[in-house]
Order: structure tokens, then C-alpha cells, then sequence
């Protein structure tokens, strides 16, 4: 028997396939599935059953796609908020032989009403289960959030109690395979390493150690972002998703400027490069923030040109948009020498430094723009900053003065690079970003 987790980063999603004697499973798989068909036909084995611990909100399921595929089921938990066209029904007690393993079916409500989770037995052990895989349900150092039904995170977060301790039964030696590492959105407070045992996560996961009320009180106390394409990927993971395309890397185009009507133009080089130069009104999203932020900032069906330093880093970004279903990628163009060159308009962002903005603080025509979280903020912040969220900056730029200078900062400088550019878009000419932002300022005082 042979266990392989995959995983997808930006989004920290974790999949894995199993192989055993000829036949595979793969749980949760991602919408690219050559990343399991690839490895099973290189271990000789028939991808069997496909298993999802729940609906994904974060990412697009390619288990329609991988069921179309090879042929084989896919299982999906009981009580979803919509029926899930691609797959079947199972439950608690169902067994299903893989190989020489077996999966056993375990119901663990609570991130989502359908969430389960799955028990791996190895044939040739007689000693109770080996590993668990968990979905959302546990995770390294954290469980799952319980934000998803509204004005029912009461009694969500009292099943998702309910759920861990028919994990924690399991027993301490029983190995965790979580659906998502440190990174995701499905969670906050999970560790770095993405390996662990019930045991360990029975001794040292915080959320572990409550009773009953106290883990609903710390469960409704906590606070989670929701970004719109969640929606998107709510009905995508009911209707089944399109193949990603066979060869991701659109068309190289000239593009001198950046069209507002006609498409959305995304710089992902980097937050230095687009400092340096960049097409006006194009938004900056580094290529590894993608997965994070452009949920927030782009619309899914309208069209997108990409600035990218190469090809590579074209297809890496067509890619991770595919997988939060950005479908409508057209086109890339490499570097701004070209612009330059042709005598196209193009722009720089300045840069500040702590000095800058300690002496700009209480001095009028001018604002501190902090795009942290809610809660990175309440944990410290510059005396006389105002909140907004990035992910909510697009919504709420017309509560920001036009007749004011804006200094954005968030917690190194990457986020409100972002912000800065949405704020460009949007016509604001006064805006630079303190580079380092709190890490700077701390670390100054």
C-alpha cells in the first residue's frame, strides 16, 4: 500500500491518492487531475473510487472530471446544501476495499453539514485503523471553521465537537491526513508541518482541549473572510467543473495598456517589479498571492491579460486561476521593456519607509490605509491608521478621500501593493506604500 499527498500550493489544499495491489482511490482531488492519473499509470494501478470529505468552498473539484475519466464512482457525503450531481451517496459504516486497504466511512458534521471523513484500515495489520482522513473537519494544530451557515454557528460548531470526538476515538496512534495545510483559508491558526497522529493533536491542539461550551463559545468567537468566488465554487462543486485547459499557457500579446471595459489586466510578477514600472491601471498580484487575493479583486467571467517576467510564470498563474475557477485567461505579455521601448505610457508606485510615515503622522492631507484583517489589526496597529481589509478595498473605495494623500501599509508591504494598485485603478493619484509596513514599525520602536 502506497500514500502520496499532493499538494496544491497558494491554496495549501492537500489531496492524496492511495495504490494498493492494481487499484487506486484519490481524496479530494483538484480540478488538474494528470497529477493522479500520471502516478497510478506509473504504479500500475486503475483509479478505483474517488472520495471528497465534503464540498470544497476555497477550490474547484476535479472529481466529476476524474469519475469521466477512469470510470470510477465518486462518494460524497449525506445532507449537502445541494444535491451533487457527479456523485453518490455514502455513509456511516460503508466499507469500500482498495487493493489490499479498506476505507471505512465515518460522518464528522460540522465545517460543513455533508463533511466526513474517511478511515484507512490496512488489510495486512490487525491492529485498528492506520490514518484518517479528516477533510476539514482536523487539522494539524486546528480544526475546521464553522462560519458557512448562516445564523447556525451555534449549533455547527456544537456538531463539529461532536464530529472530533468521534475522531479522537480513533486512537492516539491513528495518523492525520487533513484536506488543507498552514496557509488556507479553511483555517487560522494551523501548524507549519503537515504531518501528525490523533495523539498528538488530542495533546496539543488548543481547540482539543475544551469542553463542549467553551469550544462553541471559542468557535463563534472566531472571525473568517469570506471572498465572493466561494459562490462560484459553491456551484461548481455542485454542477461538476470543465477540464482545465490541455496546455495552459495562452497566446503572448502586446499589451500597452490596460483597458478597465474590455478585460482585466494582471500584473503578477512581483511587488518590486511593479514598483518599478508597470502598465497604468493594471492591478498587481504577485503570481504567489494568486490563489489568496484574486477571488477578491477579479471577476471570474470577465477577460484577463496577464504581465508576467516569463512563460513559466504565465502558465503557473493560468494554472492557479483555473483552479478558483478563472477560466477566461487570454493572453500574456513578458516583462515592460517592450512597453518602454514601443513609447507606451507606463508607471512607477513609490516605496516609503517608517521615517517617512513617523513624520507624516498627525499632519493633515494625508491618510495611513492599514489592509490587514480585522484581527491582525486589533492585535496592534499605528495610532490614527484606518481598517479596511483588502479583500474588501474594492468594495469600499469610495469611502476614501480623492482630496488626501494615501500611504498604504499591511503587514510587509506585499497586500497593500495591491491595494495601492486598486486604488490607482480607481483613479486616486496620491498613493504610495510603506514598504515593511508593521514588521517595519515594529521592529523600529
Amino acid at each position: 500500500m502506497k500514500l502520496e499527498k499532493i499538494k496544491t500550493e497558494g491554496l495549501a489544499h492537500l489531496s492524496y491518492l492511495l495504490t494498493s495491489n492494481g487499484e487506486a482511490a484519490v481524496i479530494d482531488p483538484r480540478r488538474d487531475i494528470d497529477v493522479y492519473l500520471d502516478p497510478a499509470r506509473r504504479d500500475g494501478c486503475r483509479i478505483t473510487h474517488i472520495f471528497e470529505t465534503h464540498r470544497n468552498e476555497d477550490l474547484v473539484s476535479g472529481a466529476g472530471l476524474l469519475a469521466e475519466v477512469t470510470g470510477a464512482d465518486v462518494w460524497h457525503g449525506p445532507n449537502p446544501a445541494e444535491p451533487i450531481r457527479y456523485a453518490k451517496t455514502t455513509r456511516e459504516g460503508d466499507s469500500y476495499q482498495v487493493g489490499d486497504a479498506r476505507i471505512e466511512v465515518l460522518e464528522t458534521p460540522g465545517h460543513t453539514y455533508d463533511s466526513l471523513s474517511f478511515i484507512l484500515f490496512d488489510q495486512s495489520a490487525q491492529d485498528g485503523p492506520v490514518g484518517v482522513f479528516t477533510g476539514d473537519a482536523l487539522f494539524v494544530g486546528d480544526v475546521g471553521r464553522t462560519d458557512f451557515y448562516p445564523g447556525k454557528e451555534r449549533e455547527v460548531s456544537g456538531l463539529l465537537y461532536d464530529s472530533l470526538q468521534k475522531l479522537l476515538k480513533l486512537g492516539d496512534h491513528v495518523l492525520l491526513y487533513p484536506a488543507h495545510g498552514a496557509g488556507s483559508v479553511c483555517g487560522s491558526g494551523m501548524a507549519d508541518r503537515e504531518f501528525s497522529t490523533i495523539g498528538h493533536e488530542r495533546r496539543n491542539n488548543p481547540r482539543l482541549g475544551l469542553d463542549r461550551d467553551a469550544f462553541i463559545e471559542a468557535k463563534l468567537a472566531e472571525h473568517h473572510e469570506q471572498p465572493p468566488y466561494f459562490r462560484l465554487m459553491e456551484r461548481l462543486n455542485v454542477e461538476g467543473a470543465s477540464p482545465t485547459r490541455r496546455y495552459p499557457l495562452p497566446p503572448p500579446k502586446p499589451i500597452l495598456k490596460a483597458s478597465a471595459e474590455d478585460s482585466q489586466l494582471v500584473d503578477v510578477r512581483g511587488v518590486v517589479d511593479f514598483a518599478g514600472a508597470h502598465i497604468p491601471g493594471s492591478i498587481a498580484i504577485p503570481d504567489d498571492m494568486l490563489a489568496a487575493f484574486a477571488g477578491w479583486v477579479l471577476d471570474p467571467d470577465q477577460a484577463i491579460d496577464l504581465v508576467c517576467r516569463d512563460a513559466a510564470q504565465a502558465e503557473r498563474s493560468v494554472l492557479t486561476l483555473e483552479r478558483i475557477g478563472y477560466d477566461h485567461v487570454e493572453s500574456f505579455r513578458t516583462g515592460m521593456v517592450p512597453v518602454a521601448s514601443s513609447g507606451a505610457a507606463f508607471a512607477s508606485l513609490t516605496m516609503v519607509g517608517t521615517e517617512t510615515v513617523r513624520e507624516r503622522l498627525g499632519t493633515g492631507g494625508w491618510m495611513l490605509l492599514d489592509v490587514r484583517g480585522i484581527d491582525e489589526f486589533a492585535a496592534g496597529h499605528i495610532e490614527g491608521a484606518t481598517n479596511i481589509y483588502l479583500g474588501h478595498l474594492p468594495s469600499r473605495v469610495a469611502e476614501l478621500p480623492r482630496d488626501k494623500s494615501i500611504t498604504v501599509m499591511c503587514g510587509s508591504g506585499a497586500r497593500a501593493t495591491i491595494a495601492a494598485s486598486i486604488l490607482l485603478r480607481n483613479g486616486f493619484e496620491n498613493v504610495d506604500v510603506y514598504l515593511g509596513s508593521w514588521k517595519a514599525w515594529t521592529s523600529s520602536i
